[in-house]
């Protein structure tokens, strides 16, 4: 009896506290009706508007209809979700960032996955004991939660918009691709940091990444990051040039390089000069041996001079012209000297003081090449030079004078069959580095020589179809000093040279101390821009371009060898992210070769036709003679050139 009657009162305690249960809800229920009633009328009162109470109405209905529906709307928010990925970490990478999507809906609560966490280690539906029952849920579609939910009204708001048709998601810096040493088809970046902690190095594809822009101060790592990108493009099989005033590059390179497979494309021309027995390239711009376009050569060193010298058709338009029928006519008796067998008796860009001043050799030359020259040359020669005073050849010789007095620079050029062929390096993916000797007067008009010389070999593969032209990379160090010898060419680099295939890479501490013309055409075309820590005033530029985002604040604080990189993948622009440079000793250990440093060393001069500096410049004093030794082999019977002789001079 007390068995049944202590039944029969839990069930009447049960049945007092449902009911008390059921009263506060129906009181709840009610009263929520209640409030929103008088809501209703006090938008009324407050308004003075009908409008506005049949909103409100309106909005009463729906919040009602949404209190009464709270089980069935709960039951239709759950989602299941599956990652599955080959690469480690890469699953929980991406179901982070599914998560992180679904903030759109969070308000006071969020969507989070379910399971609990313990130090390190986390317990969820994709462990022991509950991955059975989520992988049944799963393949038998089982969504229903395991308890009722509350949706709030704040989280529905991000569904009550027009319905997409398409989605468009941003490229994200995990969906860049992952270096890989000796793929052709990739170029080295940097190291990346993704959500997981987990650092990898990340590349663009090279057929994309068209021009390279790195800015930073000194030290920052802008150099080491291109030289690691160098060197593994190089051991992928690509060609390249990388030209340092300051040849620091070079020695921090040698270990990475020295392998057998490599020795045979790498050329060093080394114009420092340095020890008592150093050893110097060649290289004759006016050389014709090689089959180059006689027009193109002198058009070539034309521009050349006015670039270093600052002359245009304003300020200079005689000497410009002297030069240019100068070099016409030199083009064209290395032009018969090839034709003839003898390319060893070419003339070098110093016999245009003979050309101009030397009446004997001129009119041996004019004689030799009549045939050669068109007629308004002809006539140039004939009519207009003997009318010009001899101080009119001042601005002409004074820079020639300038390259004759420095002992490198006039064995480097003048040598009648020069080795340094850039377009048959671009052609055969040769390994290049050229170390100019610094940035004065001489050291810029001979950079100004050698940019447009690139720049005339790029354009010249026009005689090549498209797709057989082989991917050459010229990498530019110190734009700020190159730019100074050759503004103009190294802009047009940046505009035309895609369409050879050609494709530049330039570092600069400032952008802002480039000519405009280098600044606009760099930034414009540039497929990477990154930069390192700096002054703000520094990074300001390169920051606009990203709409400040990061800010100069942001970028100036970075740590040391840290980079902002913006990139382009599948034709979509990534970033800027932040990377880490890449350290030569880190991230090409395996490559390292220092006892083959030595072998490398004398591979390379080899390679670009080195001899010692006596030699060349005894074989440069010695040329003159030579080349007018076969202008008088081939002087024509009864030839005659008419100057006038009270205007000549010895």
């Amino acid at each position: 009896m007390n068995t049944v009657h202590s039944l029969m009162l839990a069930g009447q305690l049960d049945d007092l506290g449902n009911s008390w249960i059921n009263m506060f809800k129906e009181w709840a229920t009610k009263g929520l009706q209640a409030g929103l009633i008088c809501l209703v009328v006090v938008i009324m009162i407050q308004k003075f508007s009908l409008k506005a109470g049949i909103g409100a109405l309106l909005l009463m209905v729906f919040a009602l209809g949404l209190y009464n529906s709270r089980n069935e709307l709960a039951n239709m928010f759950t989602l299941l979700v599956m990652c599955a990925s080959n690469t480690a970490g890469r699953v929980q990478a991406r179901l982070a960032q599914l998560q992180a999507a679904f903030d759109v809906f969070g308000g006071r609560s969020r969507w989070a996955m379910r399971g609990w966490r313990l130090g390190p280690w986390r317990f969820g539906a994709d462990h022991w004991p509950t991955r059975h029952g989520f992988e049944r849920r799963w393949n038998q579609g089982h969504c229903q939660p395991p308890r009722a939910n509350w949706v709030r009204l704040d989280e529905l708001t991000g569904l009550l918009k027009p319905p997409t048709a398409n989605c468009r998601l941003p490229v994200l810096a995990g969906d860049l691709p992952t270096f890989a040493f000796g793929e052709s088809e990739l170029l080295l970046q940097g190291i990346y940091r993704g959500p997981d902690g987990r650092e990898r190095l990340v590349a663009t594809y090279a057929e994309e990444t068209l021009f390279e822009v790195g800015v930073g101060k000194t030290g920052g790592g802008k150099t080491e990051r291109a030289l690691a990108q160098a060197i593994g493009w190089a051991h992928a099989g690509g060609g390249l040039i990388f030209v340092d005033p300051h040849r620091g590059s070079w020695p921090r390179a040698l270990p990475f390089l020295a392998h057998d497979t490599l020795m045979p494309r790498i050329a060093l021309v080394d114009l420092n000069g340095l020890g008592p027995n150093s050893r110097v390239s060649s290289w004759n711009p006016l050389a014709m041996h090689q089959g180059q376009t006689a027009h193109e050569v002198v058009e070539a060193i034309a521009d050349a001079y006015a670039s270093a010298l600052a002359w245009d058709d304003a300020t200079a338009p005689r000497a410009l012209t002297i030069l240019t029928a100068a070099l016409t006519v030199l083009v064209a008796v290395n032009e018969a000297a090839c034709q003839a067998g003898q390319p060893e008796d070419q003339a070098t860009i110093f016999h245009v003081r003979a050309l101009l001043t030397d009446t004997a050799f001129r009119k041996a030359a004019l004689a030799t090449v009549a045939g050669r020259l068109d007629e308004e040359t002809r006539s140039w020669w004939q009519s207009v030079f003997p009318t010009l005073p001899p101080d009119a050849f001042a601005v002409v010789l004074n820079p020639i004078a300038r390259l004759a007095a420095n002992p490198v620079t006039r064995a480097f050029l003048g040598q009648p069959v020069g080795v340094y062929n850039i377009r048959a390096a671009m052609d055969s993916k040769m390994i290049v580095w050229v170390c100019p000797g610094g940035n004065g007067p001489t050291d810029r008009l001979l950079t100004a020589l050698l940019a447009r010389d690139l720049l005339r070999a790029a354009r010249s593969r026009r005689d090549t179809p498209e797709e057989k032209r082989v991917p050459f990379r010229p990498y530019f160090d110190e734009l700020i000093t190159l730019t100074g010898a050759a503004p103009e060419t190294i802009a047009a680099m940046f505009e035309d040279l895609r369409k050879y295939r050609c494709h530049i890479h330039g570092m600069t501490q400032l952008l802002a101390r480039l000519p405009a013309a280098v600044r606009l055409s760099l930034v414009q075309n540039a497929s990477t821009l990154a930069t390192t820590a700096g002054s703000k005033s520094a990074v300001a530029p390169i920051t606009a371009e990203w709409g400040d985002n990061p800010s100069p604040d942001r970028v100036a604080t970075m740590d040391r060898f840290e980079h902002y990189v913006s990139m382009n993948v599948h034709g979509r622009r990534i970033g800027p992210i932040q990377l880490r440079g890449p350290h030569l000793d880190d991230l090409f250990a395996a490559q390292a070769g220092p006892r083959e440093v030595p072998a490398l060393e004398r591979a390379a001069q080899a390679n670009a036709g080195a001899l010692p500096l006596d030699q060349l410049t005894d074989r440069a004093a010695q040329q003159l003679g030579r080349v007018t030794a076969f202008l008088a082999a081939h002087y024509p019977a009864g030839a005659a050139v008419h100057l006038s002789k009270e205007n000549e001079w010895k």
